[in-house]
C-alpha cells in the first residue's frame, strides 16, 4: 500500500456498495457506510475487515474413513465448507454433530469429524469465526453415515465328528463397517504357524463354516477375516488346535452261518450275505463301504452254523448272525423237520412238512426263499434257499436241491459262497447249492447228509429217517487300501495272515468275536 492511497484530508474513501472505487489495486481501504462495515481490496473483492464473518454454507458432508482399520470410533465425516457473502474473512470453520456431541475444527474450508462410530448416522451443522465474532449456526444437513473396514470377528471354536474328516469353525460376527459385507474368509494354519488355502463362508451372515479337503493326522488352527468396498479387516484370534481324523475305507463281506438241515427235511438255508464290493444276497445291490476312524475298535463276530434237532415237530436251528461293525448278516434258517415248515433266516430253510403253505423267507437283500415240500404220497423236502437262488421244492420221491450262492472277489479270486441244503427224500436226495450248500442223506440207506461248509454260511443238508447235518459257519472278510494303515486284531477272532491284492489288503475272519482297529 503506497501512501498515496490513503487522502491527505477527509479520511477513508466512503460511501455505499455502489461507490466502491471503480478500478482499485490490492490494498486500498473503502469504508462501505451502507454495511457499515471497513473494506480491504484484496486483488479479486471487497473484504471486511472489522466485522464477523457472514454465515458460510455447507458444500458437502461425505464419509472420509474408507482406509481406517475398524475400531468402534474409527468413523470420520469430512465436511466442505464456502465462506458467505460480505462480511469478515473467516479465520476458523467449526463443524458439530446433531447428537452424539462430535465437533472440529479448521483453517481451511474442510473439517474432518473424527471418533464416530461406523454405519451410525450423523446430522451435521457448521458455522464459521474470526476476531469479530462467531456466525450463526448453518441449517442442518442430511444424515450421512461413516464407514470403515469390518470390525474384526470374534473366533469360536474348531470341532469334528468322528464320522468326517471336515472341521466346523464358528465366530461372531461384529459391526460390518458401516457397509455390506462382500465374503467372510476362514483361513486353516497348519500346526497353527503355516496358512493354508482359505475357503469362503456360505452367506456374509454365516457364523460358522465347515472346511473340507483338510489333511487326515495334521493339526490346524483357524482364523476369521471380513471383508466389505472398504476392504478386509485383520485376521480374528485363533481357534484351538484340532487334529483331523484319519479315516480308512473299508470293503466288506459278511456272511452268516449256515441253518442246519432239517429231521427227516427240508435243507438249511444260507446264511445272510451282505457285501460292497459286488452283488449282495438276494442278487441287490453292493451296499457302500465303511468309512471308519482310524484308532478306534470295530467289532467282528463270525456266525456259527446251526445245529440240527432230532426231533420231527421242530424245525432245525437257524445259523448265527455275523457282524462287521454297523453290518449284521442274518443266520440262515434251519431246514424244516418231518412235521414242521422250515424257518426263516437270512436265507429260509427248505420246507420238511407235507402239509402245503408257504415256503420259509429269507431276509431282504442278504437271501432268497427256501423250497417247498411235495404233498401226499412220497414226498420229497424242499431246498434251503440260497444267497443268489430260492431253493427247489421237492417232488414225489425227490429232495429239492439247495439254492446257488454267490462269487465273489474281494480277496482277488473268485469264490462262491451262501449255497442252501439238499432236502431229503426216500428216493432221490436233494443235492447243495453251489456255495457250500451240504448234500441230503437217507440214514435208512446209510447215506449221512453232509454239512455246509466252513466259511461258506452253506446251508446243512436235510436227514430222512434221522438228523440233518449241521449249518457251515459263516465268514467276514474286509478290505482296505494298503497306504490307509495297517490292521490289529483283537483278542477272540481267528484270522488269516494278511493278504494282499494289488493296492488292497484284505483279512478273513473264520471264527469268534472280538475287535479290529486300523492304524
Amino acid at each position: 500500500m503506497t501512501f498515496q492511497q490513503y487522502p491527505s484530508k477527509g479520511g477513508i474513501p466512503s460511501g455505499n456498495t455502489a461507490g466502491r472505487p471503480s478500478n482499485p489495486v490490492i490494498g486500498d481501504t473503502y469504508y462501505n457506510g451502507q454495511l457499515e462495515i471497513l473494506e480491504i481490496w484484496n486483488g479479486s473483492t471487497w473484504v471486511a475487515v472489522s466485522a464477523p464473518p457472514s454465515t458460510p454454507q455447507i458444500v458437502s458432508v461425505t464419509d472420509a474413513s474408507t482406509a481406517d482399520a475398524y475400531t468402534s470410533t474409527a468413523g470420520k465425516l469430512s465436511v466442505v465448507f464456502t465462506p458467505g457473502s460480505g462480511g469478515g474473512t473467516p479465520s476458523q470453520y467449526n463443524a458439530f454433530t446433531v447428537a452424539g456431541g462430535h465437533s472440529a475444527s479448521s483453517s481451511s474450508t474442510t473439517v474432518t469429524l473424527t471418533g464416530l462410530t461406523p454405519g451410525t448416522s450423523y446430522e451435521v451443522y457448521g458455522n464459521g469465526q474470526n476476531n469479530f465474532g462467531t456466525t450463526v449456526n448453518t441449517p442442518n444437513q442430511a444424515a450421512v453415515t461413516p464407514t470403515t473396514l469390518p470390525q474384526v470377528r470374534t473366533i469360536g471354536t474348531a470341532s469334528t465328528s468322528a464320522v468326517t474328516t471336515d472341521v466346523t469353525v464358528t465366530w461372531t460376527n461384529g459391526n460390518n463397517g458401516g457397509k455390506n459385507l462382500t465374503s467372510i474368509t476362514i483361513t486353516p494354519f497348519l500346526n497353527g504357524t503355516t496358512a493354508q488355502t482359505s475357503q469362503t463362508a456360505a452367506t456374509t451372515s454365516s457364523t460358522s463354516h465347515t472346511f473340507t479337503g483338510l489333511t487326515g493326522g495334521s493339526a490346524y488352527t483357524f482364523k476369521v477375516k471380513a471383508t466389505n468396498a472398504n476392504g478386509t479387516c485383520a485376521d480374528s484370534t485363533a481357534t484351538n488346535s484340532i487334529t483331523v481324523p484319519v479315516f480308512v475305507t473299508v470293503d466288506y463281506l459278511v456272511i452268516a452261518g449256515g441253518g442246519g438241515g432239517g429231521r427227516s427235511g427240508g435243507g438249511g438255508g444260507a446264511g445272510g450275505y451282505r457285501t460292497s464290493t459286488t452283488t449282495s444276497g438276494n442278487n441287490s445291490s453292493a451296499e457302500s463301504s465303511l468309512y471308519l476312524l482310524s484308532g478306534t475298535n470295530y467289532t467282528v463276530t463270525v456266525g456259527a452254523g446251526g445245529t440240527p434237532i432230532n426231533n420231527d415237530n421242530v424245525y432245525s436251528n437257524s445259523g448265527d448272525n455275523s457282524v462287521f461293525s454297523t453290518v449284521t448278516s442274518s443266520g440262515g434258517g434251519g431246514g424244516g423237520s418231518y412235521n414242521s415248515v422250515g424257518n426263516s433266516g437270512g436265507s429260509g430253510g427248505g420246507r420238511g412238512d407235507a402239509s402245503g403253505g408257504n415256503a420259509a423267507s429269507g431276509t431282504a437283500n442278504q437271501g432268497t426263499a427256501g423250497g417247498l415240500s411235495a404233498t401226499g404220497g412220497t414226498r420229497g423236502a424242499g431246498g434251503g434257499g440260497g444267497a443268489s437262488a430260492a431253493g427247489n421244492n421237492g417232488t414225489g420221491g425227490t429232495g429239492g436241491n439247495g439254492g446257488a450262492g454267490l462269487a465273489n472277489s474281494i480277496t482277488g479270486s473268485s469264490v462262491t459262497r451262501g449255497g442252501g441244503g439238499g432236502g431229503s427224500s426216500y428216493s432221490t436226495l436233494g443235492t447243495g447249492g453251489s456255495g457250500g450248500g451240504g448234500n441230503a442223506g437217507d440214514h435208512s440207506r446209510g447215506i449221512s447228509p453232509t454239512a455246509g461248509t466252513a466259511n461258506t454260511g452253506g446251508g446243512g443238508g436235510g436227514g430222512n429217517d434221522g438228523t440233518g447235518a449241521t449249518g457251515g459257519s459263516g465268514v467276514v472278510i474286509l478290505r482296505w487300501l494298503t497306504s490307509s494303515g495297517t490292521i490289529t486284531v483283537g483278542a477272540g477272532l481267528t484270522a488269516d495272515s494278511t493278504g494282499t491284492d494289488g493296492s488292497y489288503s484284505y483279512k478273513r475272519f473264520t471264527a469268534g468275536s472280538g475287535n479290529v482297529s486300523w492304524s
